[in-house]
C-alpha cells in the first residue's frame, strides 16, 4: 500500500489496524473540550508525527494516522478527513480550514474488474511550510502544494502548486503569485 502498489482494503491487518486507529480516534473526539493535553497525547501516539506546538480540532478523522506526520505550529481546523492509505506531511506553520480533505487513495478507473473487487493503490500528499487551505478544500492523490502558498476555500486540488501563489477553483489553479 505504502509503495503505490495494488492493495485491498478488506486485507485483515488493513482492517485491524484501521480499527485501532478508530478507537484511538474514538477517544480523541470524546475528550473534554478543554482537555487541549489529553489530546495531544493521543495524537502524538496516534500519528506518524506531530510536532511541537501543532493542534487538531475535533472531530479528526483518517484511516491509519501512522502515515501522516505534521510539523510544528500548524493546525487543523474542524472536521478534518486525512484518508492516510499513502503519507500525508504537513509543514511547518500550516494552517488548514474545517472541513478540508487530504485524500490518498486511487481507485481503478479502466480495469472494471479491479473496481468491482475492491482492489485500490494510493499517492502521498504533500503540504509545504507556511501554507493555508482555505474551508472545505479537497487535496487529491499524489498532490504536493509548495511553501508560502494559499488555496482558497472550496478548491479541488487535483495537480501540484508550485510555492508562493494563490490558487483556488474547481479544478485549483494559480490565481496570482504572492
Amino acid at each position: 500500500m505504502l509503495a503505490g502498489l495494488p492493495y485491498r482494503d478488506s486485507d485483515p491487518a488493513l482492517v485491524a489496524e484501521r480499527m485501532q486507529c478508530r478507537r484511538q480516534l474514538e477517544s480523541f473526539n470524546g475528550l473534554p473540550a478543554d482537555d487541549d493535553e489529553g489530546r495531544a497525547a493521543i495524537l502524538r501516539s496516534l500519528l506518524g508525527g506531530f510536532g511541537e506546538g501543532s493542534w487538531i480540532m475535533p472531530r479528526f478523522t483518517c484511516d491509519y494516522g501512522s502515515n501522516i506526520r505534521i510539523g510544528t505550529n500548524s493546525f487543523l481546523n474542524y472536521d478534518a478527513i486525512l484518508l492516510d492509505c499513502a503519507e500525508i506531511t504537513i509543514g511547518n506553520d500550516v494552517s488548514i480550514g474545517p472541513r478540508t480533505q487530504l485524500l490518498t487513495a486511487l481507485h481503478p478507473m479502466d480495469d472494471h474488474e479491479m473496481r468491482r473487487t475492491r482492489w485500490e493503490t494510493a499517492a502521498p500528499v504533500a503540504i509545504g511550510n507556511n501554507v493555508w487551505l482555505g474551508a472545505g478544500v479537497l487535496v487529491c492523490p499524489g498532490v504536493s502544494i509548495g511553501d508560502d502558498t494559499v488555496i482558497g476555500a472550496g478548491s479541488v486540488v487535483t495537480r501540484d502548486v508550485p510555492a508562493r501563489v494563490f490558487a483556488a477553483g474547481n479544478p485549483c489553479r494559480v490565481i496570482r503569485n504572492l
